[in-house]
């Protein structure tokens, strides 16, 4: 009996920390949705869940993912609710941990359960659920395919289906189909008169500048997916130099990318290290929403300025858009990539170059980089 309290406990705790529907109502049924991975991945399922929340309005619709994605689904849509779940936590390690998830997973009492992850934890909670009678449905990743595309010597033809289309269909599994239209627009509404005052002065400074706003974001968690760092500085000085007076806004976060953006800004006048400024991705997301242009690795900022309808010229190494991971309403057009036989070696960029000095990454010139962001200057 203390047991089964105590978990009853864990999951009102859970509930009460969770965002609710900004009304009051009674629903239909109710939907829960599963996705812990990284940022890019978990942002991503933002306009795919939104068409679902406009097609199924009366269907309360919970979205279980670590705490940062609240950012996104904070007032998504009235329908929508955001479980944060921190799996960093020690009390979701170990099978311990997996019931223990499954226990406030349940507490959500769905009617149905849809996993977009499909790993370890999210498959024995499909089991619990089923064991429980309630149906799930999951993503198919169609990692055989991914394999033919990455595989040393001659690569599978053509490309996968997207990320989002991947979303949908397990979605559709569920009996609730939704089209899906990836346009460039802005899926997420941003607020400036929230802001913090060094990011609202910056955001002032970029709304009333006549010269453009330009993003880089130069880093990414695998190095077959970052632009030499010395060649990145080469397309700030031919930019800059073609285009005096554009602000240039520089987003990251960890002690190398701050050594490494302090001495950039210690170069040029109208360069800032902008998420230095920000309270947050809430803020950062804002900024982001005002630029002619987002440079952006294969990362998780091309993602978040897809979300807000930036358009975002996107540097490919390792990877490859054919993997399925361009962002939200983004065009082929402002990808740069080279054309290696080799290429893509890795679905995520996580794998060592064969070649030991990345090729496929160092091959591309400045100068392509800043022709595509020229297209989009104002």
């Amino acid at each position: 009996m203390a047991k089964h309290e105590a978990g009853q406990k864990e999951m009102e705790n859970h509930n009460n920390r969770q965002t609710r529907p900004n009304t009051v109502r009674t629903y239909s049924d109710t939907l829960l949705l599963m996705r812990f991975s990284a940022l890019g991945d978990v942002a991503m399922t933002v306009p795919v869940v939104k068409a679902l929340a406009e097609k199924c309005p009366d269907t309360h619709i919970v979205f279980a993912s670590r705490p940062f994605a609240a950012t996104f689904y904070d007032n998504l849509a009235d329908n929508v609710t955001f479980l944060p779940i921190d799996l960093k936590d020690k009390r979701y390690k170990g099978l311990t941990g997996m019931e223990r998830l499954y226990q406030t997973l349940a507490g959500q009492q769905p009617d149905q359960v849809i996993d977009l992850h499909d790993v370890l934890r999210t498959k024995y909670a499909r089991m619990r659920f089923r064991i429980a009678g309630i149906p799930v449905s999951c993503i198919d990743k169609h990692r055989s395919s991914r394999r033919l595309l990455t595989r040393q010597g001659a690569k599978a033809a053509g490309s996968l289906p997207t990320a989002f289309e991947n979303y949908a269909a397990a979605i559709a599994q569920a009996g609730r189909s939704i089209l899906i239209h990836p346009e460039r627009q802005e899926i997420l509404k941003t607020d400036s008169s929230t802001l913090s005052p060094h990011a609202a002065a910056l955001c002032n400074k970029i709304d009333t500048a006549a010269s453009p706003a330009v993003g880089i974001a130069p880093f990414a968690a695998h190095a077959g997916k970052i632009y030499p760092l010395h060649l990145m500085e080469e397309v700030i000085r031919i930019l800059v130099s073609r285009h005096p007076g554009t602000n240039i806004l520089l987003f990251g976060g960890g002690a190398k990318e701050k050594a490494v953006f302090d001495t950039w800004c210690g170069g040029y006048e109208n360069m800032v290290f902008a998420s230095a400024r920000c309270n947050g991705m809430k803020e950062e997301l804002t900024l982001i929403s005002r630029l002619d242009c987002m440079v952006s690795m294969d990362s998780a900022n091309m993602h978040l300025a897809s979300l807000v309808g930036t358009p975002v010229v996107s540097i490919w190494g390792a990877t490859h858009p054919a993997a399925g991971f361009l962002g939200w309403g983004q065009s082929l057009d402002d990808t740069v990539q080279t054309d290696l036989d080799c290429r893509p070696c890795s679905i995520y960029g996580n794998k060592a170059c064969k070649k030991k000095d990345y090729p496929c990454l160092c091959r591309i010139t400045p100068d392509e980089i800043v022709r595509k962001i020229e297209a989009h200057l104002r």
